[in-house]
């Protein structure tokens, strides 16, 4: 850990962050929200014991997307925030997850790492929740479209990093990055106009497509990118969800800073 007074020079929002001890870098939250055995029971669920290992809640796109996913589920579950960024970082999300990245879903004896496949997991281990759609068409777009984010977009993950408690209205918008947000808005009108009518998601209710696309929405708000009337709308339901403004709420409240994702 690096010296308290370090600390504090490199920026104000961390000097309550250098009075932690080593130990409450890595910190577990209960989801009080969701747990207990009465509110799983009236939805159907069985309680599982899981454990969702993230990044920093401002900065980790990666696990916002199956953090939503899992919230949807309605489980019960715990979650470790562990500090990106740090010296300590790999070494403590190497405890957790074999590649040393996370996110990581510990559920009993498997572990699952990648986004996109704990949000697989989680669609096949709560059907009830119907993290896909249940049309077979419109749940090959869905998968092609969160595959599609899953490895697309180079250049707006690069020029805009999730930032969710911030504001960057004079970043610049690349050649390359208004392709790709070209390109995923035209996906969302598309995805929109052809299975949205039963809701105000991509295909109508909220769906793994969704949560992979969440945090684009938060790149969105936070650099002012200009969008369409429809596009708009589907950002603020997006945005408006309970968990999304739950994770919001965190975000916000984190001491730690990643001076790369700040302009």
């Amino acid at each position: 850990m690096p010296p308290k007074q370090a600390v504090e020079k490199s920026h104000p929002r961390l000097r309550a962050w250098a009075a932690y001890s080593p130990e409450s870098w890595v910190a577990p939250q209960r989801d009080r929200r969701q747990s207990g055995s009465a509110v799983n029971h009236r939805r159907g669920f069985p309680m599982a014991e899981m454990t969702i290992y993230l990044g920093n809640k401002n900065y980790s796109s990666w696990s916002l997307r199956p953090w939503l996913a899992l919230k949807r589920t309605g489980a019960a579950f715990d979650e470790v925030v562990i500090p990106l960024d740090e010296p300590a970082t790999r070494a403590n999300i190497l405890r957790h997850s074999p590649t040393g990245k996370v996110p990581a879903l510990k559920h009993g004896d498997v572990t699952i790492w990648d986004s996109l496949a704990i949000c697989e997991y989680l669609a096949e281990t709560f059907p009830a929740a119907q993290l896909w759609p249940a049309d077979k068409t419109a749940r090959a777009v869905a998968r092609a479209a969160s595959a599609e984010m899953h490895s697309g977009f180079a250049a707006l993950r690069s020029h805009l990093p999730m930032n969710v408690r911030s504001s960057f209205p004079n970043r610049g918008i690349t050649p390359e990055v208004q392709a790709d947000i070209n390109r995923i808005t035209a996906l969302w009108r598309e995805c929109r106009k052809r299975f949205g009518g039963g809701g105000e998601f991509l295909f109508g209710a909220f769906t793994i497509a969704d949560a992979m696309f969440a945090p684009v929405v938060s790149r969105f708000r936070t650099y002012r990118v200009e969008v369409d009337e429809a596009t708009q709308a589907y950002l603020d339901a997006v945005w408006g969800l309970p968990a999304f403004q739950e994770w919001a709420t965190a975000a916000r409240n984190e001491p730690m800073i990643i001076e790369s994702a700040e302009f």
